[in-house]
């Protein structure tokens, strides 16, 4: 990640809209964003021939392919119909190297979640929080990045957003209903 791309990510994690500008609007930047979770998902791929199981690291690397560039595909397909593509490759550059804030993300609403069940909340409750205060954080994100990111109102990013996760989700459920149940 350049030096810009960080800076961008930070202001944005921060919802603040000028992030956008520091990012690489190109098709290369796009690339760039997407080659750590590529070398992911081949290194899974590695991982899964190893255990001698070509079919499984077959059908993950798919499934890992489909999610990886679903959304980027599918929410070019909206901007185009919404007549925002001029935007789109900022956002989709944007959105990419967000994706990197939700590790992160994750250990601290999990800490948080060992916080309140060390201080008395019933672990279930505990974990149910951790998961709603991360997952609300990357909604929140993603339709700050679709209203500014592609100039949308906030009825528009909330349809993108939903329309382009549950996308994903169907088209990466694909491969791995493909697995046979044993």
């Amino acid at each position: 990640m350049s030096l810009a791309a960080a800076a961008g990510v930070a202001r944005l994690a921060r919802f603040h809209a000028d992030g956008l500008a520091r990012f690489d609007a190109t098709p290369l930047g796009l690339l760039n964003a997407l080659a750590p979770w590529l070398g992911f998902a081949l290194v899974g791929f590695l991982l899964g021939l190893m255990m001698d199981d070509l079919r499984l690291a077959l059908t993950d690397l798919l499934a890992s392919l489909v999610a990886l560039l679903a959304p980027p595909v599918l929410s070019h397909l909206i901007a185009r119909a919404w007549h925002r593509e001029a935007a789109w490759l900022r956002y989709a550059v944007a959105m990419t190297w967000c994706q990197w804030l939700m590790p992160p993300t994750l250990l601290a609403t999990m800490l948080g979640g060992g916080v309140l069940a060390a201080a008395g909340v019933p672990g279930g409750i505990a974990r149910l929080l951790a998961a709603g205060a991360a997952l609300g954080y990357a909604v929140a994100l993603q339709l700050f990045l679709a209203r500014h990111g592609l100039g949308l109102p906030a009825w528009r990013a909330a349809g993108l957003v939903v329309a382009v996760n549950l996308g994903t989700l169907v088209l990466a459920i694909g491969p791995l209903l493909a697995e046979p149940m044993t």
